[in-house]
């Protein structure tokens, strides 16, 4: 009998970020490694309103040893590793190019300099924070910037659409599904994310994972139309993946992973520390893949 194959548990993302890995596991990429790769559960966004990250789906299920890697926003890997214990290390920045945006339903918000003091709806310690405070503090200054949370893309356009909030932070699908409601781009935003693994994965076994996806990275390029509907399900309808596939590239785009090298950790480990989301206590070889 043929040995059996590694296993790598992943902990879900939204799909716009787990593409790649969707794509492997159909296209039977991983298999083609002598990788086993699985989703440990679905996606899920009903807790995603967790002020606690780590009690966040992806994150609990990485703590408690049930899954063996997950992808969060660049920032977020770190954040996670240092809230954590000591479980993971940064392999990789993540596939997904991806814009995270700022829309509003609002008239009077049309600039960055619209959104001094204005509320952004967002999800604490993720892109849609990060990726805020960097698109907009230098419009209007660090003291001017404003953050809600709220929780997951959809509750937050959900809340935007409602009137709740002015203005918040999005990504795909939910920035074409917003244009498509009547919404406007305010400001914009492209970044990467931290592949997060667990140090028991062999260097092997991370190489042969990286392999498949950066061909299935190759596959969505070729014709992202073919795999649009991992992204629309959670729209439920609402945008199909020809709308979506129409704004391929404009929101979104995949490369392969990309190596997290020493001076890139240092430009975001120090921003990180500037602004009091961490402190300052690790170093690149503490947190990321030798």
């Amino acid at each position: 009998m043929p040995a059996p194959q590694p296993v790598i548990r992943i902990s879900p993302n939204p799909p716009i970020f787990d593409l790649p890995i969707f794509v492997a596991i159909e296209k039977g990429l991983f298999a083609e490694a002598g990788l086993d790769v699985r989703h440990v559960a679905s996606y899920s966004d009903h807790d995603t309103s967790e002020r606690e990250v780590l009690k966040r789906q992806k994150e609990a299920l990485f703590e408690r040893g049930k899954a063996d890697a997950f992808n969060v926003c660049e920032w977020g890997g770190i954040d996670r590793l240092e809230r954590g214990e000591g479980r993971g290390r940064i392999a990789a920045l993540r596939p997904a190019i991806a814009a995270q945006a700022i829309l509003s339903f609002d008239p009077a918000i049309q600039t960055p300099r619209d959104l001094a003091n204005v509320p952004i709806g967002i999800n604490e310690f993720t892109g849609s924070h990060f990726v805020t405070v960097q698109t907009i503090e230098g419009a209007i200054g660090k003291d001017a910037v404003k953050l809600e949370h709220i929780g997951a893309p959809e509750t937050r356009l959900r809340k935007l659409r409602e009137g709740v909030v002015r203005a918040a932070a999005l990504m795909e699908p939910w920035i074409s599904l917003g244009l498509k409601q009547g919404a406007h781009i305010v400001a914009l935003s492209f970044y990467r994310g931290a592949e997060v693994v667990s140090p028991e994965l062999a260097e092997a076994q991370r190489e042969a994972f990286f392999t498949a996806i950066d061909k299935a990275v190759d596959l969505i390029n070729a014709d992202f139309g073919a795999y649009a509907h991992y992204l629309t399900d959670a729209t439920e309808g609402a945008l199909s993946p020809e709308e979506l596939a129409r704004n391929y590239g404009h929101f979104v785009r995949y490369n392969h992973a990309q190596r997290y090298d020493a001076q890139l950790f240092g430009h975001a480990y120090g921003w990180m520390q500037e602004r009091g989301y961490s402190k300052g206590t690790n170093s690149h070889d503490s947190l990321v893949v030798s």
